[in-house]
């Protein structure tokens, strides 16, 4: 029997917003309770956003580039040492979880689901979206929401939920529903009104703050005590104004011809699993042991005004019974790398830890916002791997001296398995002090350079096919959202204003080739589906086999053609989310120089986390990234 001891997660910090279609504000700090000593011990962060601008132009742009609003809360966090852990969009609803980096590891089974209940369920301007995790061996979910509106909808606003608990099913042993987690934190704009009550006496109450007055007309509150559905939710008081419906850029409520009546549509409530529900053999939950949820805070933010809805924050302390001391996966590094020669990492692969050819080990910045933001990685593949699993041995791996940034920094290591699309290991930071290369010094030289010095003259494109994780397409997602046309005849070339610092995902544009800025042919037969669902991890994608086009690449020296294997030829703009922005041209404008493309080819080669398998089945020994 194994002797456990309780600890205390500090806080989960819960936030939703209906932003109204509008422009991200400047600054959230104060919205994520950041810079507060009492709170910037925060853990995990779920952030649920309603209402973000989907039509048709700018939920392209959003297809092709991650949002601005999930930009704006990577930027706001990341110094704060988060990283995205999984995010899921259903035309205006948006659900992001950050957790902080060196809870990672004990971060497992990443799913995400959605549900659409908008005309019937065809439209998915309401529904609900969610992510399931397990945090330290408990099954928590966090379920966004955007229920119908007006006064008279409270019938259907319980049977949309009641229909978005049925659909969202998720794969694996346990927590195949939403209920069936040990933890669910449901949120977002559920559109529950104030009944009876006249609106002067509504607006009365609140300016002689004796909400309590309204609290027993709340819809939500009645609903709470009638509804089976909502049976075992908590929610803690409502000291804070309702945070519906107010003159945007001001804190007024509604001064229009509607004069809207003031409500607390939005809502963050929890519930914990009880005892008796999933009994395991002898009559004992299978779950880790029994967890407590406390609410430090529950509040609205008056101060952001870019929308007709405040936003809302609740912190919670979680008390778990049990914790995992050790990760999947135990990497083991030198405090500091002054020389090539000491990019050693070895690394312990815990008892039944699910290993894959494809798993790898990333570089990271110290304040890198999600797993694909890596500096440079090396394949997690030994000779003697399974040997070194099988006996519980530290396998070994080293990076090469061209993949090292140059210059003096902090970074972090962290294993990615392709099993579970996570991060399986991490380590504390740890310092890299090489020299920085000479001026004057040739191209080849300078290919690990630090993203200061970077030429992003060579972009490199996602392919459909990505064996790495993607903070916009996970693998276990299953979007219901309408899929988008493919966009045929299109070149993609970087604009002149974005050339600079690259964050894309993969190490290829990171180091630039000298000359033009290349210019990439995506094919019109390109198949896929946007949203659908990823393939199962270790398959290799059959649809490559027998591909015979290919695509002209423009470089100083005149065009060359590129191998469809070739990760530049499987580029596919459903995967640009994280990609500097691009500007689009038609393919006319660049026939001329295809038909003068020259006929050397180039051999399929696996070439990086975000390139296709191609020819191969597993990595090859010495391919660089």
């Amino acid at each position: 029997v194994l002797a456990c001891s309780s600890f205390v997660l500090p806080s989960i910090t819960v936030v939703t917003w209906n932003v109204g279609t509008a422009m991200p504000p400047n600054d959230v700090t104060s919205l994520l309770h950041l810079n507060t000593g009492e709170t910037n011990d925060a853990d995990v962060i779920a952030i649920g956003l309603q209402e973000v601008n989907s039509k048709i132009n700018k939920r392209l742009k959003d297809v092709l580039f991650t949002d601005q609003w999930s930009e704006l809360f990577m930027d706001a966090l990341s110094p704060f040492h988060f990283v995205l852990v999984s995010t899921v969009r259903m035309q205006g609803v948006i659900l992001l979880v950050f957790a902080k980096y060196y809870h990672l590891p004990f971060l497992q089974d990443i799913q995400t689901d959605c549900t659409r209940t908008g005309l019937g369920g065809y439209w998915g301007n309401k529904g609900g979206v969610s992510v399931r995790l397990s945090i330290f061996g408990h099954m928590v979910c966090f379920l966004n929401c955007h229920l119908p509106a007006h006064l008279e909808k409270a019938e259907q606003r319980k049977e949309d939920f009641a229909t978005i608990l049925h659909m969202q099913q998720f794969e694996g042993r346990v927590a195949n529903g939403i209920l069936d987690h040990d933890l669910v934190f449901w949120f977002g704009d559920l559109n529950f009104r104030i009944e009876s009550l006249d609106i002067r006496f509504v607006k009365y109450a609140i300016d002689s703050n004796i909400l309590s007055q309204l609290w027993e007309k709340d819809q939500l509150n009645i609903a709470k005590s009638t509804w089976p559905v909502l049976s075992g939710f908590q929610e803690g008081p409502l000291n804070f104004p309702p945070t519906f419906k107010f003159d945007v850029g001001t804190n007024k409520y509604d001064s229009s011809a509607k004069k809207r009546k003031p409500a607390w549509t939005d809502r963050i409530l929890w519930k914990i699993k009880s005892p008796s529900v999933g009994l395991g053999v002898g009559g004992r939950r299978p779950s880790r042991g029994v967890l407590s949820v406390r609410q430090l805070c529950y509040c609205s933010h008056m101060e952001y005004t870019v929308s007709d809805h405040k936003p809302v924050a609740a912190i919670f302390a979680v008390q778990f019974a049990s914790k995992a001391d050790k990760p999947p996966v135990e990497i083991y590094v030198a405090d500091e790398w002054s020389r090539p020669e000491q990019a050693v990492v070895r690394y312990k692969m815990a008892a039944g830890f699910h290993r894959s050819s494809w798993d790898w080990i990333g570089l990271y910045r110290v304040g890198f916002r999600h797993p694909k933001d890596y500096v440079s990685y090396v394949w997690a593949r030994s000779d003697d791997g399974e040997r070194c699993l099988e006996k519980q041995l530290c396998a070994q791996v080293m990076f090469s001296e061209e993949a090292l940034p140059k210059g003096k920094g902090e970074y972090i290591l962290g294993y990615y398995s392709n099993t579970s699309s996570s991060i399986a290991g991490m380590t504390e930071p740890f310092q890299i002090s090489l020299p920085r290369l000479e001026e004057g010094s040739s191209p080849t030289d300078s290919s690990g350079s630090s993203s200061e010095e970077e030429d992003d003259s060579t972009l490199v494109l996602l392919a459909p096919k990505s064996r790495s994780p993607s903070p916009g397409k996970m693998k276990r997602h299953r979007s219901r959202s309408p899929s988008l046309a493919k966009f045929q005849g299109l070149i993609l070339r970087p604009s002149s204003r974005d050339r600079g610092t690259s964050r894309s995902p993969s190490p290829q544009s990171r180091r630039g080739l000298p000359g033009d800025i290349p210019t990439i042919h995506l094919p019109q037969d390109e198949p896929g589906c946007y949203g659908a669902k990823a393939k199962e991890p270790g398959r290799v994608a059959d649809s490559q086999e027998g591909s015979s086009f290919y695509q002209t690449v423009r470089e100083r020296g005149g065009p060359r053609r590129v191998s469809a294997d070739n990760p530049l030829a499987r580029a596919d703009p459903r995967n640009l989310g994280l990609l500097p922005a691009l500007r689009l041209e038609t393919i006319d404008q660049a026939m001329g120089w295809q038909r003068e493309s020259a006929d050397q080819g180039y051999p399929c080669q696996r070439m990086s986390p975000t390139s296709p398998p191609g020819c191969s089945t597993s990595p090859k020994e010495g391919s660089s990234p």
